[in-house]
């Protein structure tokens, strides 16, 4: 039986990013039920960077992780992570007042943003429909994430270091020997000083697994569709659009248009499916706003955004059980934020200094204790 002083549970952007921060820190073993990893949440995101539109806490997250994407360390990705997009926030005229109350506080915060007459508006984006659009602005700080290439930077440093990452190994039982934790998986069993909970969606389900405390993390289904553009639009150029109340947000994607109703409805944990309703608001939104019609949806989608009762990530050792880790509800955030957390996990986990990052920004680490609940 192989003894780790931690075992991550869960392979997606969390645990990877976590795996890739502890290093040669400790021995460390990664294990992913699926055969894929980042199968559910990482792999169907839409993938936006934005400084702003967040709460107060995710977006000092944001800033922290900033320049990680901007700087990656020295052979972690052969491409940028950000590929600047730059977005549109856009309202109807029913919310004209309300979007000119909005533009105007988030002035206050940001210089850069450009206020766009309807014309101006076309000329970025020319399928939006002018009886539509009332009010427009600009902000160039939205980007794309180069997900692919985050993963495979934090699996492929994370195996440089000696992390032994595992599919195909669920832990299907678990029991503490008051040293360890002896996990049954799929193929064996594995001995664990400390376990971390970075199974998403299922993060309950696992601690109850191992007797631990559930704290209320409750997964969502988000829908997404991919549609053409009409000829002659150059997706490469076009900001991403979004709906001042967040009723949805569309934004290029491999050339196409990718289309989200920003459903966030609860849902069981597994590998969700995209429903009818949420397909056709998706379309609803896409005709409503702009000039388009939907004639054919190349593809439909769904995943799951994972949030505690305070909609904040949790992080930290168990209040119940000291060896248990939570690395939990990132929410439609992981992905945004995994350059933050995984550090600041690692540091709780091996009794580092924490980041300095964190108080320059004035985020307590113990802001995502899982013993706030």
């Amino acid at each position: 039986m192989q003894t780790y002083d931690i075992a991550i549970l869960g392979g997606g952007i969390a645990g990877l990013s976590l795996a890739y921060f502890l290093g040669a820190d400790r021995s460390v073993v990664v294990l992913e039920r699926e055969e894929n990893l980042g199968y559910h949440s990482t792999g169907r995101s839409a993938a936006e960077f934005v400084l702003r539109y967040n709460s107060p806490e995710v977006c000092k997250l944001a800033a922290i992780s900033r320049d990680f994407f901007d700087r990656p360390p020295e052979g972690f990705t052969d491409v940028p992570l950000l590929v600047p997009r730059g977005g549109l926030m856009i309202a109807n005229a029913e919310k004209l007042e309300r979007f000119e109350a909005h533009f105007a506080a988030e002035r206050t915060k940001a210089d850069n943003l450009t206020r766009l007459s309807v014309e101006e508006s076309l000329v970025m984006v020319p399928i939006l429909d002018p009886a539509y659009v009332a009010g427009v602005y600009h902000d160039p700080e939205f980007w794309d994430i180069e997900v692919e290439s985050l993963l495979q930077g934090y699996v492929k440093g994370a195996r440089r270091a000696g992390v032994d990452i595992r599919q195909k190994a669920g832990v299907m039982s678990a029991r503490d020997d008051g040293r360890h934790w002896l996990l049954d998986t799929e193929g064996e069993t594995i001995a664990a000083r400390i376990v971390v909970n970075a199974t998403g969606g299922w993060a309950d389900p696992t601690a109850a697994l191992f007797g631990i405390a559930p704290i209320g993390v409750v997964p969502h289904r988000r829908t997404a569709i991919l549609v053409d553009l009409p000829d002659g639009v150059d997706a490469r150029t076009m900001p991403e659009i979004n709906e001042l109340d967040d009723e949805f947000y569309i934004k290029p994607d491999a050339g196409r248009l990718l289309v989200s109703p920003a459903d966030e409805t609860p849902c069981e944990p597994g590998d969700v499916q995209p429903e009818e309703i949420d397909v056709a608001w998706a379309a609803h939104h896409l005709e409503t706003a702009t000039t388009m019609e939907v004639r054919r949806i190349a593809k439909s989608w769904a995943g799951m955004r994972s949030f505690a009762p305070d909609r904040l990530p949790v992080i930290g050792p168990a209040s119940d059980h000291p060896r248990f880790f939570w690395l939990a509800g990132q929410g439609g955030y992981g992905i945004l934020s995994s350059p933050a957390l995984g550090a600041l996990a690692a540091s709780l986990l091996t009794g580092s200094d924490q980041p300095e990052v964190f108080a320059r920004q004035g985020l307590a680490p113990t802001t995502f204790s899982p013993r706030r609940f």
